[in-house]
């Protein structure tokens, strides 16, 4: 299992705002080349997200299907990425005073990740998920900036 932590200056609200809109799926999550389908009831479980995952020309559609969803609090996907199989996605956002600690746990379930898993395949994969939550927080303390109260310009 990969495990990476962020603490990420803005409320768990404004970082479950950015987990909670499918189709902003492809500005976080490192990897994703587009956001092809997004169900209505996303994030809710059982909806699914259909997106393009690759580097370069070297692609494949993927399929997120959401097993958890506690808004603000928790959100478990599994990805199924074939024909590597599937893994489980479970993230939690601890309130940390007025900011958001974000905890990323990642672990295969099915496919060759599961005989691959250890040291080497939780490297590579902490560390997309490193870059994946500085993505995150820069977006979600941008948002923050742009809509909290104090950047809003006073009538004087």
């Amino acid at each position: 299992m990969a495990r990476n932590r962020r603490l990420i200056l803005s409320s768990p609200s404004e970082v479950w705002a950015l987990l909670s809109d499918g189709h902003r799926y492809g500005e976080w999550v490192t990897g994703t080349q587009q956001v092809l389908a997004v169900d209505p009831e996303w994030p809710d479980v059982g909806a699914r997200l259909r997106v393009r995952v690759g580097v370069g020309p070297l692609t494949l559609d993927d399929g997120v299907v959401v097993r958890i969803c506690e808004p603000r609090r928790r959100l478990e996907l599994e990805a199924q990425a074939d024909p590597f199989g599937a893994a489980r996605i479970a993230m939690r956002l601890i309130p940390w005073g007025e900011h958001t600690l974000f905890v990323i746990d990642w672990h295969p379930l099915r496919g060759p990740g599961t005989r691959m898993h250890g040291l080497p395949v939780d490297y590579v994969v902490a560390i997309r998920n490193g870059m994946m939550l500085t993505k995150l927080a820069r977006i979600a303390v941008r948002e923050h900036r742009e809509f909290s109260p104090e950047s809003i310009p006073r009538a004087g």
